[in-house]
């Protein structure tokens, strides 16, 4: 019989933690590794995607702070992309 180890350490991993932690590490995971291209547009267009992710969430998968982080990035990125040269 063939055993999932991989899917069980992920479930074990997402078995302590909501949603909305497990996104918010693969957006800062996302933002280190857009780091070393210095771009601004790219950073500010993954804080796009993820704040959009944040506010779609339902609630039921995680808490109300991530909603509200998701707007701080609606409001913050597209500032940023409209400020950056490259």
């Amino acid at each position: 019989m063939i055993e999932l180890v991989p899917l069980q350490v992920v479930d074990d991993f997402l078995l302590n933690y909501n949603a909305g932690q497990a996104l918010l590490v693969l957006f800062v995971l996302s933002v280190l590794a857009a780091v070393p291209l210095a771009s601004r547009k790219v950073l500010s267009l993954n804080a796009i995607v993820f704040g959009l992710v944040f506010v779609l969430m339902p609630v039921s998968l995680a808490s109300l702070s991530f909603r509200f982080l998701g707007v701080a990035l609606l409001v913050v990125a597209p500032l940023l992309y409209a400020t950056a040269n490259r």
